[in-house]
């Protein structure tokens, strides 16, 4: 059963596009996980040579290392790369009941702190303006340019 109200802006596959998590969100894994389609990768922005800020769509270093994930507990056992794989995991249409409820409110949550901000603090049309909270934002699957 799916969420109706999880409503992401963007496909994973979009955000790979668009530069997320400086190109090594799979680093620990050393390869494009083989449960994911290979053509989500075809335009990827993918690091060989660890975190490169210079990969992700704002230019900027946003979010927690994942040390800092599994220290606050937002990693799971079944998703161990964390919120990425999971939303991946859950486009494809994998449904894990607790984990799924989990990952949708901490979505939903992040999303109600920094659209507001954005939008508060920045003109319309500013791209330029929060870009590390827009990246962030964009590594959530909110569409940044609110």
């Amino acid at each position: 059963m799916s969420d109706p109200d999880f409503t992401p802006e963007l496909t994973p596959q979009e955000m790979l596009a668009l530069g997320v998590f400086g190109g090594a969100y799979f680093e620990d894994v050393g390869h494009v996980p083989d449960d994911l389609p290979p053509e989500w990768f075809a335009a990827a922005k993918i690091s060989r040579a660890g975190f490169d800020k210079s990969l992700n769509h704002f230019g900027v270093a946003a979010g927690q290392p994942r040390d800092v994930w599994q220290t606050k507990g937002w990693i799971t056992p079944e998703d161990p790369l964390g919120w990425f794989q999971w939303y991946c995991r859950y486009t494809l249409g994998r449904r894990l009941p607790g984990v799924d409820e989990f990952q949708i409110k901490r979505w939903k949550a992040f999303g109600a702190r920094h659209i507001p901000q954005v939008k508060k603090n920045c003109d319309p049309g500013d791209i330029f303006c929060r870009p590390r909270q827009r990246q962030a934002l964009l590594q959530w699957a909110y569409d940044p340019l609110i």
